[in-house]
């Protein structure tokens, strides 16, 4: 019927509200509590509007399957067949509601014009209401015990360093603390209608919660750490393997800012866990270093020196403290927000308590470093 009539009407939209990262940009949203039949409709009407060689397939051309629905978007892929034969697939990634509230969308979309240049994640090809459209990749998500191979950890090195030197142009200023502070803030002025969840809010303890933040950024900022384009949220979901091609994929830079170097590298040690937080799997000195290796010297590991592996430890492992802190303070924010079925205040308890179970050795750990700077 009137699919090509259809195409021909959007693409006006398209052509009205392109943006400054050259691709193709709607109003159109997706609706993910929709039923089925709904939504896969509304999916396939934002793909004939930012694909332009899509516009006038019909229904039947197309195949719409859910990849994943995590705790923060549902991701979709989308598949057709047309009279020249099989496309490649697009991801569809929805935003999931509130989400805005904790991510920078567009702080996002602007680091993933330049990282899709620098050869990271999928192509962005589209951006409607609340989602985009990116190229599939071809691979399979990693999962926490893959990331501790030796083979797999030196690749994720080599990848992040590489991942660092991007340049992604705005303000260079390290988001970590400003973003914990903004957490905290929001998480300490809420209400929960339900009475089993408002009790557990209720024993947060979050003047004690500042004072940690606080004596932690204290000491964080004497290590003077490197300031990096960081992905911020590099656990074994968003790391993807071509086992075949034997090809790693850093995807997923919803979180991504400038950053501490060892922030990010100390936040992927903590995703060792899972998100069953078993810390038991959090990786041990010989294994940081290993990865260390990887990461300061891709071309030559084995040529770093002792000094150099002892100080990036020190650094990680006490930003890897401060990556607990970020997540407890943002579960607070998503148990009120977020309508995935997840136990966000659990997940605070879970962080939080490991940080104190930490902190003492971490801090133990750096302070001959500490007073050997001054």
């Amino acid at each position: 019927m009137g699919a090509c009539k259809l195409g021909a009407e959007k693409k006006i939209v398209e052509q009205e509200s392109n943006g400054d990262l050259g691709v193709p940009s709607c109003s159109m949203s997706i609706d993910i509590n929709l039923p089925t039949s709904e939504k896969e409709a509304q999916v396939r009407d934002v793909c004939r509007t930012l694909i332009k060689r899509w516009n006038c397939l019909p229904d039947s051309h197309f195949k719409v399957e859910t990849v994943s629905g995590g705790i923060t978007n549902l991701l979709v892929k989308v598949s057709v067949n047309n009279e020249d034969g099989d496309d490649l697939p697009v991801t569809v990634r929805v935003f999931g509601p509130h989400t805005e509230i904790v991510i920078d969308r567009e702080r996002e979309l602007q680091a993933i014009f330049y990282l899709s240049a620098a050869g990271f994640g999928a192509k962005l090809l589209g951006i409607f209401a609340n989602g985009m459209v990116q190229s599939f990749i071809d691979a399979s998500t990693m999962t926490p015990t893959d990331m501790n191979k030796p083979k797999h950890a030196a690749e994720i090195a080599r990848q992040l360093c590489k991942f660092h030197q991007t340049e992604v142009p705005g303000p260079k200023d390290p988001q970590l603390w400003p973003d914990i502070f903004k957490f905290l803030s929001k998480a300490s002025n809420l209400q929960f209608e339900d009475s089993a969840k408002q009790a557990k809010y209720a024993s947060v303890a979050f003047s004690e919660l500042r004072e940690e933040a606080n004596a932690l950024k204290a000491v964080t900022d004497r290590l003077n750490a490197p300031v990096v384009f960081a992905h911020n949220d590099l656990l074994s979901g968003n790391l993807m393997l071509n086992e075949k091609e034997d090809k790693l994929y850093l995807i997923d830079f919803e979180y991504g800012s400038y950053n501490f170097r060892g922030y990010d590298i100390g936040n992927h040690f903590n995703e060792y866990a899972g998100f069953e937080c078993d810390y038991n799997l959090y990786p041990d000195k010989d294994s940081q270093y290993h990865f260390f290796r990887h990461y300061l010297s891709p071309d030559d590991p084995e040529s770093v020196s002792e000094s150099e592996l002892e100080a990036i430890y020190i650094e990680t492992n006490c930003y890897a403290l401060a990556s607990h802190l970020y997540w407890a303070f943002w579960a607070i924010v998503q148990a009120k927000y977020s309508p995935i079925d997840f136990d966000y205040l659990g997940y605070y308890f879970l962080r939080y308590n490991e940080y104190k179970k930490q902190k003492d050795l971490c801090i133990s750990i750096a302070q001959p470093f500490l007073l050997n700077l001054h």
